[in-house]
């Protein structure tokens, strides 16, 4: 019998199994005496020990198409970030510095901005706008009024995909509605602050059906710099692509050199004020890291 990883706790592995529900599963001794460990998300084997009590024995782990670190899962489809549009209002750097983090492991990433209920339209045009040019899709959501969470369903089957997000954003709300019940628990907004609790706690994927799995992460206020080289952040800026050509110098930053295709897009409004200014400061961020290091070699 085949399934999917749903959990791991204490050296005990529980196994989703469509059509059949979840199995208490210990691993193999086989699998620690060659150094493998089962991730959350890796498809297994399992033999059934005792069916009445969902218990069995993972005996083999299918290859993996690819694995996170952090938060440790495998085989991930996509990944879902979650800010909100207001209450707390979305950090733009942030959401590009993920965006950046999934591009590396080479994850398509679907944005999702909820509490729609509560922002202007304009901010809606605008942060749509910004962010499908980066290439990436953009679902707008209320949790509280259950708003687009049926295209947003959509979007997710079949598919297993790791959500993620600062904290206070309404992700386990969401994640609730896509349920249809509160399979998490969900924490207020510290008024004084407005920032989110940590509410999830563990790395766990829940099962909605059709081969679909979400797994809701803890909340995260900050991501460091990258293992990148300043050269290389244009890369992860698509929407500079169609105007390098116009650039004096193969390799342009698009910080200072004359002559940037880049910069006069940004000048006449086609390219976002605001995701420039986040490159350029993950520019700066990058470029000092490097001289740190050099210093600390010397």
């Amino acid at each position: 019998m085949q399934g999917k990883i749903v959990k791991g706790i204490a050296g005990f592995y529980y196994v989703h199994v469509e059509d059949h529900g979840i199995y208490e599963c210990r691993a193999k001794g086989a699998f620690r005496k060659d150094g493998i460990k089962p991730l959350v998300g890796d498809n297994a084997e399992i033999e059934i020990l005792d069916e009445e009590n969902r218990k069995g024995n993972i005996t083999a782990l299918l290859p993996r198409k690819n694995s996170l670190l952090r938060p440790a899962v495998a085989n991930v489809d996509q990944s879902l970030v979650i800010f909100a549009m207001s209450k707390p209002a979305p950090s733009l750097n942030l959401l590009d510095r993920f965006l950046i983090m999934m591009k590396q492991k080479k994850l398509p990433c679907v944005i999702c901005f909820n509490k729609q209920d509560i922002a202007e339209e304009a901010e809606r045009r605008l942060l749509e706008e910004t962010y499908e040019k980066c290439g990436c899709r953009v679902l707008f959501v209320s949790a509280l009024k259950e708003e687009g969470v049926e295209e947003l369903r959509e979007v997710l089957k079949h598919r297993t995909t790791t959500v993620a997000g600062p904290s206070g954003v309404g992700k386990s709300s969401i994640v609730n509605r896509l349920q249809g019940s509160a399979v998490m628990e969900t924490g207020d907004i510290s008024r004084k602050a407005e920032r989110g609790r940590h509410t999830t706690r563990h790395s766990e994927l829940l099962a909605m059906g059709d081969g679909t799995y979400i797994m809701d992460t803890p909340g995260f206020s900050s991501l460091g710099v990258f293992e990148l080289e300043k050269e290389e952040l244009a890369e992860f800026y698509p929407e500079f692509r169609p105007y390098e050509p116009e650039c004096r110098f193969q390799g342009c930053s698009h910080i200072s050199e004359p002559v940037c295709g880049v910069r006069d897009a940004l000048a006449k409004g086609l390219i976002s004020a605001e995701r420039y200014e986040n490159y350029r400061l993950l520019y700066e961020e990058l470029k000092l890291r490097k001289k740190e290091y050099k210093n600390d070699r010397s």
